[in-house]
């Protein structure tokens, strides 16, 4: 190959091959974007939250059948089509958000949670401080840099390597003096002299990425979605609301009542405990420690003078610049917990915070949310007046009945 080639080829080809990548690598991150922001409060990639795992959807179904579920799901319900009727059915009925996306961004999001179905689970690690809040992956962008740039070493050594060569068989042919060696230094600005348009497509290349990480670290600040602390017992609700099938609001009562869900006191967890001493696995050592809190003797049932408060840790904490009332959405909207906090029966051994707890996220929990106004005492007097507005309960949502005005979380 002639000097001129690999010259075009190092010019016009490899600048390609580097955008080529760094597009595909911008794809990807669109869709884990999008996903976090769009999907991840009712889905997750491998288990299944308020709606089903999503791993395997692009086998199960076509990629013009999920466009057009994704993008308005109920009319494909409402116009009879069999898979959607079915997966509708399979959900409890539970209408899924009509979403304004594009056929691109749609796709970015399916290859998004393909390329995370496809990952390994991660091996468990003894010695470390159980609860803390797990690290975060490297983005897949960092591999495909580390990629690029060890293809641009290898093809810059290359086309060194040939060139001098060349160089040297011409000064010999010729009979011309060996030119004068050259510092590191020196070498080095003489490519870069000569490879000016590869220069500015690194310096384009890095700036971009360097954007777009320090754009997702701002978009970070403040949001603690997975923060999972140690406590100072290890409570499983999991073991208490899965398979014991405790109500939330059994330990939880302030949820029905005021603004706070408080944390139960010790003697609530003795109107168990002062029967059940023992527990699975590690449960007895726990129990232990109840009782040490309380001093208490369980041998002769008697209170000690020396109790002390058990030191929760707190996990879900809004800016005091937020109002937010339990009992409004509990005990008036008629949500679930497992709306905003995860299927802890299922899944929460330590309670960890499942929603991102955003303004976003719960103005589209306000823009989606049906109210329940139907045989709801709170909306009595109101609800005739809304059925004339809006027509149907089914039309009248969070946002309809002021659910977007900033004064009712801020003032």
């Amino acid at each position: 190959m002639s000097k001129l080639s690999f010259k075009r080829y190092f010019k016009f080809c490899l600048p390609a091959v580097l955008l080529a990548l760094f597009s595909f690598s911008s794809s990807a991150q669109d869709g884990e974007a999008l996903f976090k922001s769009q999907c991840s409060a009712c889905h997750a990639v491998k288990e299944k939250l308020i709606g089903p795992a999503l791993m395997g959807m692009e086998k199960r179904h076509k990629e013009d059948w999920l466009i057009k579920w994704i993008k308005n799901s109920q009319a494909m319900v409402k116009a009879g089509d069999p898979v959607a009727v079915k997966l509708f059915n399979d959900n409890n009925k539970v209408a899924m958000t009509s979403f304004n996306l594009s056929d691109d961004e749609i796709r970015s999001i399916i290859a998004y949670v393909k390329a995370e179905a496809e990952k390994p689970e991660p091996v468990a690690t003894t010695g470390g401080q159980a609860g803390t809040a797990p690290v975060e992956k490297e983005q897949p962008i960092a591999l495909y840099l580390i990629i690029a740039l060890l293809v641009l070493a290898l093809l810059s050594a290359i086309l060194a390597k040939v060139q001098n060569t060349l160089a040297t068989t011409v000064r010999q042919k010729e009979g011309l003096p060996e030119p004068a060696e050259m510092s590191r230094w020196q070498s080095f600005v003489t490519w870069a002299r000569s490879n000016k348009k590869l220069i500015a497509v690194l310096l384009i290349f890095f700036t971009l990425y360097g954007t777009v990480k320090a754009w997702y670290a701002l978009q970070a600040i403040g949001i603690s979605q997975g923060y999972t602390p140690a406590q100072p017992i290890a409570y499983s609700h999991k073991l208490h609301a899965g398979d014991l099938q405790i109500q939330c609001i059994y330990c939880h009562s302030g949820a029905e009542r005021g603004k706070a869900a408080t944390i139960p006191s010790a003697s609530v967890c003795m109107n168990c405990h002062k029967y059940v001493r023992k527990g699975p696995e590690t449960g007895t050592e726990e129990i232990a420690k109840i009782y040490k809190a309380l001093d208490y003797d369980p041998s002769t049932g008697v209170y000690g003078p020396n109790q002390k408060p058990i030191e929760w840790v707190r996990v879900h904490n809004l800016p005091d610049l937020a109002y937010f009332n339990h009992a409004q959405h509990v005990s008036v909207g008629k949500i679930e917990c497992q709306t905003c906090h995860g299927q802890v029966q299922e899944t929460m051994t330590v309670a960890s915070q499942f929603s991102p707890l955003t303004m976003s996220w719960c103005l589209e929990c306000h823009k989606t949310t049906q109210v329940k106004m139907a045989g709801n005492g709170y909306y009595e007097q109101y609800h005739q007046k809304m059925l004339d507005k809006f027509g149907s309960d089914s039309l009248l949502t969070v946002d309809k009945i002021g659910g977007l005005e900033c004064s009712r979380c801020h003032y």
